[in-house]
């Protein structure tokens, strides 16, 4: 038997976006997501003879590296859905042998090398080493077994928004608090009452529960067993908290003026 050949991978760009930590990504790309990223070619490399005529496909294959993950797991507990651990190849998990990632996305246009993206379930600074076009009549087989995850689509909850979280999510978005609608669908469509995995907490009225979103708090209720309500957003500071001058997060001043738009915008 030959021996094993080691291959060396070297990064043709970086993925950059507003998406820096691990909750804030998509467990998928989601043909829903709204964020959008840039891929930032190496120049130097001829890249720009070989970006060409890609910009007449409408999605990409993007392979990456899982960089935040240095060990692997034969067995995991899956990104969304299930109560048991799976072998890690039944998975997109990212604790792999080789911390490869493979991520179908949306193709916004392309500037010289910068690829704009949409869809994508990377973080900023995320390693890219290829891209290749999405072909339907090859990479589609919606006839394809789910395996393990046919019943875990049967158990995914809908996401319904009172009037006034609503128009405060569009209030924080239009203050740069972009990922905080993905966020929500990625933590509640799914097993959204799992405290071992997500900083939710049941509240002692019945069926409601407090979900934490870096330094914002997120009041859901259970309306039956497949719909749940996004009934407010608050500030997760006390007014003590912001009368203080220590300011870890940078966000007090975006804090003070949620509350003074929105009067109950009390921690709930």
């Amino acid at each position: 038997m030959e021996p094993p050949v080691a291959l060396t991978l070297e990064p043709i760009g970086h993925y950059h976006s507003g998406q820096k930590h691990p909750y804030e990504a998509a467990r998928q790309p989601r043909e829903d997501s709204s964020q959008q990223g840039v891929i930032r070619l190496q120049a130097g490399r001829q890249f720009e003879q070989a970006l060409q005529d890609l910009e007449g496909f409408d999605r990409l294959w993007v392979i990456f590296q899982f960089h935040h993950n240095p060990h692997w797991k034969p067995m995991v507990f899956p990104p969304r859905g299930s109560d048991r651990k799976v072998g890690v190849f039944a998975t997109r998990a990212p604790y792999r042998p080789n911390p490869l990632g493979l991520s179908c996305v949306r193709l916004l246009g392309i500037r010289g090398l910068e690829i704009f993206i949409e869809g994508a379930d990377l973080l900023d600074g995320t390693p890219v080493f290829d891209l290749k076009p999405y072909l339907r009549d090859v990479d589609a087989h919606p006839e394809a077994r789910l395996g393990w995850l046919e019943d875990v689509e049967s158990r995914r909850w809908n996401l319904e928004w009172s009037p006034l979280a609503l128009e405060k999510l569009r209030w924080l978005e239009d203050h740069g608090v972009a990922n905080l609608k993905d966020f929500l669908r990625q933590q509640l469509e799914f097993e959204p009452f799992d405290d071992r995995r997500k900083r939710v907490e049941a509240l002692p009225d019945a069926d409601r529960f407090r979900l934490a979103y870096r330094t914002w708090r997120v009041l859901f209720l259970a309306r039956d067993q497949q719909n749940l309500l996004i009934q407010d957003i608050a500030s997760g500071y006390s007014a003590q908290d912001l009368s203080a001058p220590e300011d870890r997060w940078r966000d007090k001043e975006l804090h003070r003026s949620f509350r003074s738009r929105f009067a109950s915008a009390a921690p709930v």
